[in-house]
């Protein structure tokens, strides 16, 4: 059984480096907003639908104080030199019984290193956990690779164009 609030796991980058995989902290904010200012305009644009440089007290509140039943975030973690650095990060937001909305953002000098599929496969395992059966997204159009993050997540995919992006469902 896991526990969200303390989860910590240990996986692996494509090219071989360890990423610690683990419950985001209060603590951790000096960090991620580091991890917010080394994601470039387009990476910042596509996760959260629009244009965004900086955040409000209120949303960092919102983003730091998860409360781990319905709202999940975990960090994603390297070594850098001797020190540990936020790369990424993923959460789910429960937007009614069983079903949770599933965001990610991802350092840009670190993408393309499996990070995403690796964050969205602890968050299904807690997620599944605490009994939710569906994961849901809004995906910019032009965001193939978070796309292709759910197409190969071995998770049923479906998804919708709509005017304003793509709706993904992933069945857990």
């Amino acid at each position: 059984m896991f526990n969200a609030a303390t989860y910590s796991a240990t996986d692996r980058l494509r090219d071989g480096r360890t990423l610690e995989v683990r419950a985001l902290k209060p603590s951790d904010e000096t960090e991620m907003m580091a991890a917010v200012g080394r994601i470039g305009a387009q990476s910042l644009y596509r996760r959260f639908m629009g244009a965004k440089r900086g955040f409000s007290d209120k949303e960092r509140a919102f983003f730091l104080n998860v409360d781990f039943v319905n709202h999940v975030a975990l960090v994603a973690v390297v070594k850098e030199g001797d020190r540990a650095t936020i790369v990424a990060g993923g959460r789910y937001i429960v937007e009614k019984p069983g079903m949770a909305e599933v965001a990610f953002a991802v350092v840009d000098d670190y993408q393309g290193q499996g990070i995403g599929a690796v964050l969205l496969r602890h968050l299904t395992a807690l997620a599944r956990e605490a009994g939710l059966k569906e994961f849901t997204a809004e995906v910019l159009p032009d965001n193939t690779p978070m796309l292709k993050v759910f197409e190969r997540s071995g998770l049923k995919f479906s998804s919708k164009r709509s005017a304003d992006g793509i709706h993904a469902v992933l069945q857990l």
